[in-house]
């Protein structure tokens, strides 16, 4: 494991030194992606000609290089010209409708048969010779080559984060975060936090962004959600415990690749825990997440990414067994006819009592609110001017949301 800690810290540098090379072979800038269009370096070029224009950068190759990724419809518009399948370079047209206003020359990066990325380059007139192209997909080999055991390295990652978040509290997951401390080395020191995305799509840790695409990440790994469904968790490495921005950046970016934001039916969503320092108490901080990200998929409007310091009272429910958070109280109003009175009466309860706001959030009359508050007290038992039925009531909807 150490020596995969090790392998993985040099893989930026070897990257960067190994597209530079195909700079400086064929004369033109290169930019390597992997497979899923997300950017890993882009190479220098001596421009001292001054043959490199405006047009270098246009639309697509801006979005790449600022963004480091491409859209679907970019992905999808490459791929058309058969690049996944290619094992030499592929010429590829300026299209400026489709904003590539310069040709380009792909050079599939493969290991073993298998399509990891894609070196890019700029083409143009004459350009490259068949000579050159060929010592540059030399080098793409080699980048292969180290796509390949990062992916391996990273696998080991993947099991050890893994058996950390799924482990019983215990000898069990002390034994599980020595392993993992053990795997990260010096990346295992500092204030980390957890990120929770769910549902995510997949268990396939390939259909996952790559580590090295997410701010500060370290390992992610799925997680079984409940009987049928995937989390995705991701440890990320922070600069400081008050400076949330990696975390907060790579969830956004998740939930993209998860196919939506927000919950009620509106797709995934993600939870943060608070930083805490070192690996010691990952399975709480992994709680803590998966604990925002069932409050946001309740509540959408605490997300579509919620950290768990910023949920209010889902703190307390979240952490509570599944079975505590359905209290008795609650099952006349959660029937098909009395929604809408559980509804008024968790609106009546977040405005405070207060029957003015409440009529109005709810676009009724207050003699209506009146009447479905009276229904309420009838089918619960509880009196709403008592202020521990009140916190019973409004505790049990929160909880039954979840």
């Amino acid at each position: 494991m150490r020596e995969n800690a090790r392998v993985t810290a040099v893989y930026k540098g070897d990257y960067q030194e190994l597209v530079d090379e195909i700079s400086e072979l064929l004369g033109v800038p290169a930019t390597l992606e992997n497979r899923d269009f997300e950017l890993i370096v882009f190479g220098a070029y001596d421009d001292s000609e001054g043959e490199l224009d405006a047009s270098a950068l246009d639309p697509v190759r801006a979005r790449s290089i600022l963004t480091r990724r491409s859209t679907a419809a970019v992905r999808e518009w490459f791929e058309g010209f058969g690049i996944t399948r290619a094992t030499g370079p592929v010429r590829i047209p300026p299209t400026p409708e489709a904003g590539v206003f310069r040709g380009r020359i792909c050079l599939p990066v493969r290991h073993r048969s298998v399509a990891l990325g894609y070196v890019w380059l700029l083409d143009s007139d004459p350009g490259p010779s068949e000579r050159q192209l060929t010592a540059a997909m030399a080098v793409t080999a080699r980048i292969g080559a180290l796509l390949a055991d990062e992916a391996e390295a990273g696998a080991g990652l993947t099991r050890e984060l893994r058996a950390v978040l799924t482990a019983e509290p215990g000898w069990q997951r002390d034994m599980a975060v020595a392993e993992l401390r053990t795997a990260l080395g010096n990346r295992a020191d500092g204030p980390h936090t957890v990120v929770c995305v769910a549902p995510w799509p997949s268990a396939d840790p390939a259909d996952a962004p790559s580590v090295r695409t997410l701010p500060g990440a370290t390992a992610l790994c799925t997680v079984p959600w409940g009987a049928a469904s995937q989390s995705l968790a991701l440890l990320v490495r922070l600069r400081s415990a008050d400076a949330m921005t990696p975390a907060v950046s790579a969830a956004g970016r998740l939930l993209e690749r998860a196919g939506g934001t927000g919950g009620k039916g509106g797709g995934a969503a993600a939870g943060i825990a608070p930083a805490r320092p070192g690996l010691a108490e990952l399975g709480t901080s992994w709680q803590e997440a998966v604990g925002a990200t069932r409050a946001v998929l309740a509540e959408p409007r605490l997300g579509p990414v919620a950290q768990w310091a910023r949920i209010g009272p889902f703190r307390l429910l979240t952490a509570l067994p599944p079975e505590a958070a359905h209290d008795p109280v609650v099952t006349p109003l959660l029937t098909p006819a009395h929604l809408e009175l559980a509804r008024t009466a968790e609106t009546y309860l977040d405005y405070a009592g207060q029957a003015g706001r409440t009529a109005a959030a709810l676009g009724i009359h207050r003699q209506t609110l009146y009447y479905r508050l009276s229904r309420v007290e009838h089918l619960t038992g509880l009196d709403l001017d008592d202020g521990e039925d009140r916190l019973l009531l409004h505790m049990a909807l929160k909880g039954a949301r979840l």
